[in-house]
Formats: C-alpha cells, structure tokens, sequence
C-alpha cells in the first residue's frame, strides 16, 4: 500500500479529518475546532492516499517531561494494514523521552496495550460535554 506521510497542518483538509475522528466517536468538534486543536497541537501525523486522508493522530506535549496522544484513527476501509501503528511510531518519535499518556475511546482502549500502553490507576478528567462523554464511555 502506498501513502504518503505529512507532519505539518499546512493545506490540510480538515473536513476528512472531522470524518476520520467523527466516525469513531473520537471528537464532537465541528471542522473549524479540529483545524484549531490540530494546529495548536505540538506534533502531528496525516497519512494520505492521494488527495484522500487515510489517518491521523496529533500529540500535545511540553517537548520534555510529558505528552498527549490523541486522535488517531485510520479510515474504516484502511484499518487491518498496520496504518495505525505507523501513527502511532511517528508520534512516539516526536516525543520521546516523554512520559506518555494515551487518550482514545473507551471501546479502543485493549488496542494499545500490545504497544506498551498500560491502564492508569490516577487520571481524572473534567469535561466540557460531560453527557457526550458519558454517553461514550468514557467517564
């Protein structure tokens, strides 16, 4: 399969990424709020199959001491061809020596432990849509 790897939020389409994570329940941001989050972001993953995107991921991070995942999804079609973990590879390059935290939907999360990622016994959130949130799973 070829595709092409794109670290940078320059010309990018942020209606498929509002598709991409919209899909998965991964975000009820509208498009303009996706393109804000993604650029604010400290790093950033597309993976493009021509003009299509095929996946995303972004990490928020302080570059030294700790760091976000989040936001990585690969298109329904694309998914079984390790796409995921190119993602994630490229993500976890851009902040390593961090400590890292994973965020994703809660019917996602045995996905990431064969990577290394374990359950945390110490994380609380507050959310702005908690009945979204709950509805999800997530809290």
């Amino acid at each position: 399969m070829e595709y092409r790897i794109i670290k940078s939020c320059k010309e990018m389409d942020f209606s498929q990424v509002w598709e991409i994570l919209h899909f998965y329940g991964l975000s009820d941001l509208d498009i303009d709020a996706q393109e804000e989050v993604f650029k604010n972001s400290y790093a950033v993953v597309f993976l493009m199959d021509k003009e299509k995107m095929i996946g995303v991921g972004r990490a928020v991070s302080d570059g030294r001491t700790l760091a976000a995942l989040c936001n990585i999804a690969v298109r329904d079609e694309y998914r079984g061809n390790g796409l995921g973990k190119v993602i994630l590879d490229h993500l976890l390059q851009e902040v390593k020596g961090c400590n890292v935290i994973l965020y994703t939907h809660p019917k996602h999360i045995g996905l990431y432990e064969h990577w290394g990622f374990s359950k945390l016994k110490t994380a609380y959130g507050i959310f702005q849509n908690e009945e979204y949130y709950k509805n999800e799973g997530f809290m």
